[in-house]
């Protein structure tokens, strides 16, 4: 049986990469909301409310999550591009999924912010050259990471919290 926490396997490393390998990466990016959003369409509160593992966040959680993690990214990337490998801030993801926004906001206001979000994102990324890309920044807790290697990160995150739902949904027969 597949780990439920990684329904789609680990982060996989970068690779060879070139314009086909970042266009599809960005591709993936650009079709993380409308991926989410189909993946929650119709649930029920307490389906949005049901864990997708023992011991996980509830599929609210995730929805809530993704745009907040995708603003961290976001900013990241611009912070990349503007200075010379600069050092973000990590923050508590399991402590930001407990709080009262997470708890009490309807999953659609995070859907839209995912929306208008990965609208500018990909604006911005599909401005970048092979040489933005090899921009830099430093993450306390794992070192100095390329813009490529965000960019392939960012890619699985959608693609890996979409697959939490879906599997659920899948399991439960939903």
């Amino acid at each position: 049986m597949t780990d439920p926490r990684y329904p789609i396997g680990p982060l996989p490393k970068v690779g060879e990469v070139d314009d086909a390998w970042r266009r599809a990466r960005i591709a993936e990016i650009e079709e993380a909301p409308a991926r989410l959003r189909a993946a929650v369409e119709g649930l029920s509160p307490e389906r949005l409310d049901t864990p997708y593992r023992p011991e996980g966040w509830t599929v609210r959680q995730v929805v809530h999550h993704v745009p907040d993690s995708h603003v961290n990214a976001y900013v990241r990337f611009k912070l990349a591009l503007t200075e010379d490998a600069p050092t973000i801030k990590p923050y508590e993801e399991d402590r930001w999924a407990r709080l009262a926004d997470t708890r009490d906001t309807p999953v659609e206001v995070s859907l839209a912010l995912l929306d208008a979000l990965h609208s500018r994102w990909v604006v911005l990324l599909r401005s970048l050259g092979a040489a933005d890309f090899a921009r830099s920044l430093n993450h306390p807790e794992k070192g100095l990471l390329s813009l490529d290697q965000m960019l392939n990160l960012y890619a699985w995150h959608g693609r890996h919290h979409v697959a939490h739902v879906t599997a659920l949904c899948g399991r439960m027969g939903w």
